[in-house]
């Protein structure tokens, strides 16, 4: 017989087909790939005490022993947990009578054995009398009919890329649970079966199970991180898991720092803006850096203070400013120096130890040359321009000092002249003001957000309110480690001032790279992640444990989804605005150029009127 008499349909002849070769037949019709062929590992090794499928190792583990006493949420650091785990859990029913009578010969097997070790004299054992009490319990509820009872058990499939890192994530699973009292076992030479239990298939190949009341049951339900929704605060969004609302005030926690991470046009500014809005109406004042100019038009239209910082702009600030508040124990003119070292760093790049030590005592001098010493009467003194520094390098002998010079002239006398070398006329006066660099070189930038970040600083430790400092393109002062140092200062000692820092940044990678950057999310109590690029998605997996669906939803997120940590809770969050707040925080060139026209179109209608 040849394959094209299997293919196609035989003749009615002398020679029909069988019914396995036209099983056959029909096969070899269709092709012989089938899902299944599809989407199968190519090679699965299943060892002794793991299994490795692909190029991924997983090991299962099965839970023996439970705690006495359980409460809600009690399996959270599990579930929690910082790697991906495939957690699986099987509830069985059982009849109350076969329970009953299990119970009432258990219950004199106990009462038998507690008699005969006070006939003997023997010490009681504690955990007989313990199991005799929960039986006793146990019993009343069940023949009152307020518990039902059920067999219950537990499994735990951990994934690693390598067997080193499977052992070494075992051993903290293990730990974590240990921590909840669980008692967990290698399911040895049956990785295969246990494995499969983990799948969701709903099949329970092992069979390895505890008893327990509907009460303890109901503990171990995973129902966490469901809702993130407080009496107080502002509402951030939606939750995409339940459709509650993500109410948080961020005042409440440890501290009131944010971060914000998202690729370009992800909607950052956009949620970011809707929550300085709902945060004014709560008596909270928004201090904005804005190095793109988004937030002029909800700006103007609140009645906010829109400071634009360039050239021709009649705003200057002087970064000598002292804040003229004495704290006890505190050397406000020594903290002030260690400010401007940095920022002097970020102007001239980096110094030797030399030029730092020449820097130094030239701004001793600087400030004594206008009678200002570290004795907090002197500090209200009118205070240095970056000129008089200028002049303090030339009046040293050291070679050195004309070398730091030459690096400021541009500034004092230069190209650059006039933007950093007059005293300060601005005061933070509205509850909401905007700080724009939108009209500086880029090379500028750096310098210009470390000075108004340290104005900005001077005047909040002045005058301790409730507010929200918003840097925006935050990954410009991850550029100079004495700006990055110079903005994790202020992250650690915001919630002593009342002040809430968000860092909003598109560049993960810059932002990241650095130990600052990660010490600022450490001191961050509610960081957000909007949608994200494939080149920093594993950047963010390595920062905040993001599991495998976490990272896939960041990927795929539409504009304004994402995921909001606040403290140990996390949840998917959507924000959503009003028509009247969404035509003020939009950043949509379209929607402005709409929003302008009908704007446009009103006012020639009243100017015809």
């Amino acid at each position: 017989m040849n394959l094209i008499n299997l293919i196609r349909p035989p003749k009615p002849a002398a020679n029909p087909l069988s019914a396995k070769e036209q099983q056959w037949a029909s096969t070899l019709s269709k092709g012989i790939v089938s899902v299944k062929d599809i989407i199968a590992p190519p090679a699965i090794e299943i060892d002794f005490d793991y299994i490795k499928i692909g190029s991924t190792y997983w090991r299962t583990l099965f839970v023996v022993g439970y705690p006495r006493y359980v409460q809600a949420n009690w399996l959270s650091p599990l579930i929690n947990f910082e790697h991906t785990l495939e957690i699986s859990m099987f509830q069985y029913p059982v009849e109350a009578k076969g329970v009953l009578d299990d119970l009432k010969r258990k219950i004199t097997e106990m009462e038998a054995t507690i008699s005969s070790d006070i006939q003997h004299g023997h010490v009681l054992d504690p955990s007989v009398q313990a199991a005799l009490e929960d039986a006793q319990v146990l019993q009343e509820e069940l023949v009152k009919g307020q518990e039902r009872f059920f067999q219950f058990g537990l499994y735990v499939s951990i994934p690693a890329e390598s067997l080193e890192e499977l052992n070494t994530i075992s051993k903290q699973v293990e730990s974590t649970m240990g921590a909840l009292l669980l008692v967990p076992k290698h399911a040895t030479l049956q990785m295969e079966e246990a494995f499969k239990t983990t799948l969701p298939q709903a099949t329970d190949h092992l069979y390895i199970t505890r008893n327990m009341d509907t009460t303890s049951l109901a503990t171990t339900f995973p129902f966490i991180s469901s809702s993130l929704t407080q009496s107080t605060g502002i509402m951030y969004g939606i939750n995409e898991h339940n459709g509650s609302l993500v109410i948080f005030d961020r005042f409440s926690q440890e501290n009131a720092n944010s971060v914000i991470f998202a690729k370009s046009g992800a909607g950052k500014s956009y949620m970011v803006k809707l929550e300085a809005l709902r945060s004014l109406m709560f008596g909270t004042e928004i201090i904005v850096i804005d190095p793109e100019e988004e937030y002029k038009n909800l700006c103007e239209a609140i009645g906010g203070e829109y400071i634009s910082f360039d050239f021709d702009s009649p705003a200057k600030i002087n970064p000598f400013d002292l804040s003229g508040v004495y704290e006890e124990g505190e050397n406000e003119l020594g903290l002030k120096i260690l400010s401007l070292h940095g920022f002097f760093k970020v102007i001239m790049g980096n110094l030797t130890p030399t030029e730092d030590a020449i820097l130094d005592r030239a701004l001793v001098a600087t400030y004594k040359s206008k009678g200002i010493t570290p004795d907090p009467s002197t500090q209200k003194n009118q205070t240095p321009l970056m000129e008089d520094l200028y002049k303090a390098f030339l009046g040293m002998e050291e070679e050195a000092a004309k070398g730091l010079a030459d690096r400021l002239e541009k500034f004092v006398k230069g190209s650059l002249i006039g933007i950093f070398n007059q005293q300060s006329n601005l005061d933070i006066r509205n509850t909401f003001t905007v700080f724009s660099i939108k009209n500086l070189e880029e090379a500028l930038r750096p310098i210009a957000i470390y000075l108004i970040l340290d104005f900005i600083w001077t005047r909040i430790k002045n005058d301790i309110r409730k507010r929200i400092l918003i840097i925006d393109e935050a990954w410009y002062m991850m550029q100079h480690p004495d700006s990055a140092t110079f903005m994790y200062s202020i992250a650690k000692r915001a919630r002593k001032y009342y002040l809430g820092l968000t860092t909003i940044s598109q560049d993960v990678e810059d932002f990241l790279d650095t130990d600052y950057g990660k010490a600022i999310v450490t001191n961050s109590s509610i960081q957000i992640l909007l949608k994200q690029s494939t080149a920093a998605i594993d950047k963010l997996t390595d920062v905040f444990y993001l599991t495998e669906g976490e990272r896939h939803l960041l990927l795929a997120a539409d504009i304004g989804e994402g995921i909001f940590f606040a403290g140990p809770n996390h949840v998917a969050i959507r924000v959503i605005a009003s028509a009247d707040e969404h035509a003020l925080v939009t950043t949509n060139p379209e929607e402005l150029l709409e929003l302008q026209k009908k704007s446009q179109e009103i006012e020639g209608k009243f100017a015809e009127k």
